[in-house]
């Protein structure tokens, strides 16, 4: 893109129908779901999709139940209501570890390392459920993020934030998912290290694993998926192509600052 890398807002409207465009055969689909903290209600009536291989992204204010979303397909909030299906079974009321089996992997914003353990520690403990610690798959990490080879025998704890975001997104590699889920991925890092952390999960993504991000840097992470959800106060808001969400008036003056 050219000037300030904004789309032209000429003509352009995101839709406000959350199934608008959801696709045929969604490998996470997430319908009317209600969810939040015991008694707490947080999410009313969320619907999302995510197809096979796509990048989507969750952007909206603080406190819009973006990482709710999260956390509650991956079963650490309390359900209250609607479905969350994944390849076709529903997930909704399973526990995180039956849902890792079930091809899903979460890296959240805070505490995600084990700053105790070395690198290679954590990326073992990234495979826990199975019965041997896959070598390739330890490799392919190291293929993915070469400085952890560097530092394979680092203790995680001791890294710059980059370099844990690094181990983190590693760790959860390590059962090849069918879905990464990435809450803030780039929250906490330099400046100068964001357009690199979402290089790298362009290139996850290129390699064939779905991303569901929610992400603080809105802007960037819609020019980069193939499509976003906008939420406010726990409900969908607008849905569409990253581009066409950034090109909308109405969504650049109420959620990204103009």
């Amino acid at each position: 893109m050219s000037g300030d890398d904004t789309p032209s807002t000429e003509g352009v409207s995101a839709k406000r129908d959350p199934t608008a465009t959801a696709p045929e055969n969604a490998l996470l689909r997430v319908r009317d779901l209600d969810a939040g903290y015991g008694d707490l209600q947080i999410l009313t009536d969320v619907v999302l999709d995510v197809g096979d291989g796509e990048y989507v992204t969750i952007v909206g204010p603080n406190g819009a139940g973006k990482s709710t979303v999260m956390k509650t397909v991956f079963g650490l909030t309390t359900y209250m209501d609607g479905t969350i299906t994944f390849q076709g079974s529903e997930i909704h009321r399973l526990p995180p570890e039956r849902i890792i089996h079930e091809g899903i992997s979460y890296v959240p914003q805070n505490e995600n390392v084990f700053g105790s353990l070395t690198v290679e520690e954590n990326l073992e403990m990234g495979a826990y459920i199975l019965d041997e610690v896959p070598e390739e798959r330890i490799e392919a990490v190291y293929d993915r993020f070469p400085v952890l080879r560097e530092r394979r025998d680092q203790k995680a704890g001791t890294m710059s934030g980059g370099q844990r975001q690094m181990v983190a997104m590693g760790r959860a590699l390590m059962l090849d998912p069918d879905l990464l889920l990435l809450d803030e991925p780039s929250a906490g890092l330099a400046p100068d290290l964001v357009d690199d952390m979402f290089d790298r999960i362009d290139a996850i993504n290129d390699d064939g694993t779905a991303v569901l991000m929610v992400e603080q840097n809105a802007k960037t992470a819609l020019r980069r998926c193939d499509r976003g959800y906008v939420l406010a106060q726990g409900e969908n808001s607008y849905t569409d192509t990253g581009d066409r969400l950034l090109a909308d008036e109405r969504v650049r003056q109420q959620f990204l600052g103009g």
